[in-house]
């Protein structure tokens, strides 16, 4: 029988909106926004552009469970009851491909962590287990933009992001590979002022690889440890990425 964690995306995808909602409303209040006058009118047309962000995001993992039995007669089940903000930065290279279509490339930095509860459904007996994650990120991105609406412009992205995560690894009740690709899909908005563009943007992204490392040689001789990985058939990640870009 198969055990499906239920997803708290729907949850942390509210809690993003409005946390973009409410920075969005910043640079209505910035000088000249809703003035006539252009800010910055042929920023769209170079070649390309140069930028930085930083930002928060929530990682989440959805476990598929094998129904493992030990000898013994015992179960486990692993989820993730909470989640915890992260931090990111990112550098931005954006070329322009025509007047609607951008290819992004943003490599960066994300840190964060994931609090796993495992309960032995037999018995009652639960485990815990902080995993921390600092990846290197590879975004790759098609960025396209709607027509200009005086100093604002919204857009969708879609792409890859292979991630490494270079955190220090130790023997642990459960261990996560290092490499994962996931797919992104996203939207924000480009806010002209006089100086630079502020662009907020909210990206999902969805894990392609089993984040879980099966071969656990360090842990033949403690099978009750060894059970709990045991029990996992495999585990993607999830990440909500609220991101301010400056251009």
């Amino acid at each position: 029988m198969l055990l499906m964690k239920t997803s708290r995306l729907p949850r942390i995808i509210v809690v993003a909106l409005l946390t973009m909602l409410s920075a969005v409303s910043l640079p209505l209040y910035a000088r000249g926004f809703n003035d006539k006058l252009l800010n910055r009118p042929y920023a769209d047309n170079r070649a390309w552009h140069l930028g930085f962000s930083f930002g928060v995001h929530a990682q989440d993992i959805a476990f598929t469970h094998n129904g493992f039995v030990t000898p013994d007669g015992r179960t486990w089940f692993m989820d993730q009851p909470s989640l915890s903000p992260g931090f990111c930065v990112n550098g931005l290279i954006d070329l322009r491909l025509n007047s609607y279509f951008n290819v992004r490339f943003t490599p960066g930095m994300y840190f964060g962590n994931r609090d796993i509860k495992m309960v032995d459904t037999t018995l009652g007996h639960t485990e815990s287990q902080n995993i921390k994650s600092a990846y290197v990120v590879l975004p790759v991105d098609l960025k396209y933009s709607a027509a200009r609406w005086r100093n604002a412009r919204p857009y969708l992205t879609a792409g890859v992001m292979p991630t490494i995560d270079v955190s220090k690894k130790r023997s642990d009740l459960l261990m996560l590979n290092t490499f994962d690709t996931y797919l992104t899909i996203g939207f924000g908005c480009d806010f002209y002022l006089p100086f630079f563009k502020f662009i907020p943007e909210l990206k999902f992204c969805f894990g392609l690889a089993d984040l879980i490392k099966h071969d656990r040689p360090d842990l033949v001789e403690e099978p009750d440890r060894l059970a709990i990985t045991q029990s996992l058939r495999k585990a993607k990640s999830r990440m909500v990425v609220l991101t301010f870009y400056f251009e």
